[in-house]
């Protein structure tokens, strides 16, 4: 093809398309460069794979809990009843070629996926990047986040091996605790009485279809954000909330991308090819009347399981109906637990007063209430999450399942406590060590005597770029008396709060002279 044939093809679709204007607006766009930002590229590049090896598996996997003897070559199960989905599932792992490969790369690729969202979320929590303008595209994060753990959930039951029937007979349990209309609620879901026949069927079209399709639109949507926010960046020298220093689009972040993503698809390949997943074909076909040696769900899950094993089997009787809170409460906190951190922008917003727009990212140490309440809640979910597999702690270090339950349900809620104030503590201990670093340099570990005999080690003093690091964060000032329109409730609420979000001293940030708007007080 020649030029003028190629740039006449570029013309026809740029008339029509408009790609040349948006490639000259976005394609040389500047993005940041750090290694954190690569978590939700691991995001982004796992979903991808699900999609790809998903529809793979799609072509061979019949979802259907009809009745059929299996005639495969997997022997220690031929001539056995067992359902179509089962059935087909072993057809993929021994029968189609390369099928056990694609359902183990399948596998890893949506714990990858979820455990990635998870660290990425942590990430933009402890630096502050979800602040305005970025508080939407924080909560379009978090329902990804939410989404992923059910679609793991569906994807997961299809099999309808005994292990997975162990997971819905649980889902069953919760659905039956909703009050009044739980009933209901769970012949709608199971098409009659539990297993009932169309469950496979029905997971199958929301796990394949509704939920992608979701979530494929909210990750476009949070791309399209990024771009149109501008990426956050670490404080530095020539960084500003006004500016991006870092890379172009294009090539330089294509190229980086691009080799990226096959690094990623081959370290999730190799660990598929090297380590057994969800072995479906020990566990046998699922039967009502059995359950499975030490199940437990996927990692994302256990939290809910642990939920469900440290709460006591309490019930009360309410007006003719009786509620069980042994499985109730924890389908409530469950959810609940999530929301704490998805709402927290609007929170730290609301407490603090700050409403301006923040492009440049927080140390986590200088922020150590919110930092402290980020690994409170992560010490909650790692508590649970241990509590979900209680038996198996029993059994492999020869310890009471009751004692370890107990010592569950006192760190459910002793242990945030004591996490957060070690954290906070630690916090400040840095910010202290940083302020000795700034004002006296940084220690060499060379010795030097004086002339009166006085022994000192040698500090040397930190070089521009540290100094800049280590200082650029905003210096709270002090809290304004309260005025007559702030003395009440509501008020001295926040007041009080902001003081203690802000630590000792009772201070939040002074905002600069160019951000307050006309009639703003000169504090916050």
């Amino acid at each position: 093809m020649s030029d003028s044939t190629g740039e006449r093809v570029a013309d026809w679709a740029d008339g029509r398309l408009g790609i040349y204007g948006l490639g000259r607006k976005y394609l040389r766009k500047v993005f940041p460069d750090h290694w954190s930002f690569l978590l939700g590229e691991v995001c982004l590049y796992t979903f991808i794979i699900l999609i790809l090896t998903g529809v793979y598996l799609t072509l061979f996997f019949h979802p259907s809990m009809n009745e059929v003897t299996y005639q495969g070559s997997y022997v220690p199960l031929k001539g056995i009843r067992m359902s179509e989905a089962y059935s087909s599932t072993l057809d993929i792992s021994f029968d189609v070629r390369g099928g056990l490969l694609i359902r183990q790369i399948h596998h890893w690729a949506a714990l990858i996926f979820v455990a990635a969202m998870f660290v990425h979320m942590m990430r933009h929590f402890f630096t502050g990047s979800f602040r305005k303008p970025r508080e939407m595209n924080w909560l379009f994060g978090w329902l990804l986040l939410f989404i992923a753990l059910f679609e793991g959930l569906l994807g997961y039951s299809l099999p309808d091996d005994l292990l997975s029937g162990a997971g819905m007979r649980l889902i069953e349990g919760m659905t039956l605790s909703v009050p009044v209309v739980g009933t209901y609620l769970s012949f709608f879901l199971f098409g009659g009485e539990f297993p009932g026949t169309d469950i496979v069927a029905r997971f199958y079209s929301l796990h394949i279809l509704l939920l992608p399709g979701i979530m494929a639109a909210l990750v476009v949507t949070h791309l399209i954000l990024v771009f149109y926010h501008k990426h956050t960046q670490f404080p530095g020298a020539g960084k500003t909330e006004k500016n991006v220093v870092g890379q172009p689009f294009f090539p330089v972040y294509v190229a980086k991308a691009g080799g990226f993503f096959f690094l990623v698809f081959g370290v999730v390949a190799a660990i598929a090819a090297i380590a057994s997943i969800n072995p479906v074909w020990v566990y046998g076909p699922y039967r009502p009347d059995q359950v499975s040696t030490g199940a437990q769900p996927d990692w994302y899950l256990g939290f809910a399981e642990g939920l469900v094993r440290v709460m006591p089997g309490w019930e009360i009787a309410l007006w003719g109906h009786t509620l069980n809170l042994g499985i109730l409460v924890p389908f409530l906190a469950f959810p609940l637990w999530l929301v704490l951190i998805g709402v927290w922008p609007f929170i730290e917003a609301w407490v603090t007063g700050d409403r301006r727009e923040h492009h440049l990212l927080d140390r986590p140490r200088n922020r150590p209430v919110r930092t402290g309440l980020g690994v409170a809640w992560i010490t909650g979910f790692l508590v649970a999450m241990a509590a979900g597999a209680n038996d198996l702690w029993a059994t492999h270090f020869h310890l009471s399942v009751n004692a370890i339950t107990w010592f569950a349900r006192v760190a459910l809620f002793a242990g945030p406590v004591l996490a957060f104030v070690l954290t906070k503590r630690v916090c400040l201990g840095l910010q202290r060590r940083d302020r000795d670093k700034v004002l006296h340099g940084r220690e060499t570990g060379l010795i030097k005597r004086l002339p009166h005999g006085e022994y000192v080690e040698v500090h040397e003093p930190l070089p521009r770029e540290e100094l800049f690091r280590l200082t650029q964060h905003e210096e709270p000032v002090a809290l304004a008396p309260a005025t007559g329109d702030q003395r009440g409730v509501r008020p001295r609420v926040r007041v009080a709060l902001s003081r203690w979000m802000y630590g000792a001293g009772a201070r939040v940030p002074k905002p600069r002279p160019e951000e307050l708007g006309s009639g703003s007080s000169s504090h916050h």
